[in-house]
């Protein structure tokens, strides 16, 4: 079974449903010559997986190559100024607001890795923890990391591991938002246990 992604220009960051949308309408028409320079070069760029829908670009991939190809996409939407859609995950990466750190990178359990990620995708994966996506991770290499599981088990690490277990998904996502954000609230409101 093959995945999808779709990538367009938005002049502002669109929720999960207004991607969906879009996405449902441009895989209602035929494939086409690109009208946006940027789509143009992306598709440009992943040949043999990437089909032009007019506005949009259509990148569709093999299951063992989900991992190079998607990650692949995602950089390049940011480096185009695209809204990459995940239909699978129904996830949208929108280009802001982001983080603090450009170096910091989002990890999945179920396969995503995404450079800089915008601040509403942290936000939506967090919603998606599950058997079959079993951790999230912000992570800035050689620095820190904040990481959560399902039971909201929260893990950080600056030099020490401290742990603690969230109750609430909401401040999981407050949590996840101030390390992005380079603040460090969330390490009083909780009581920690340190390896």
């Amino acid at each position: 079974m093959s995945m999808k992604l779709m990538v367009w220009r938005e002049a502002e960051p669109i929720t999960r449903e207004q991607a969906a949308a879009v996405y449902r309408a441009a895989r209602a028409d035929p494939p086409a010559e690109p009208e946006v320079a940027e789509v143009a070069a992306l598709v440009k760029e992943l040949p043999g997986h990437a089909v032009a829908y007019s506005g949009h670009a259509l990148i569709t991939m093999a299951p063992e190559e989900l991992d190079e190809v998607s990650n692949a996409a995602f950089a390049l939407a940011r480096q185009y100024g695209l809204v990459c859609y995940d239909p699978q995950r129904d996830l949208v990466h929108n280009l802001s607001p982001l983080g603090t750190d450009p170096e910091t990178q989002l990890h999945t359990g179920d396969g995503m890795m995404v450079v800089n990620p915008d601040l509403g995708l942290v936000r939506d994966v967090l919603g998606t923890l599950s058997p079959q996506n079993p951790f999230a991770v912000l992570v800035t290499f050689g620095h820190h990391f904040i990481q959560v599981s399902p039971g909201y088990e929260l893990e950080y690490k600056e030099g020490t591991l401290r742990t603690t277990l969230v109750t609430r998904l909401d401040e999981v996502r407050r949590a996840f938002d101030e390390y992005a954000r380079g603040e460090r609230g969330f390490l009083d409101r909780f009581e920690w246990t340190s390896d």
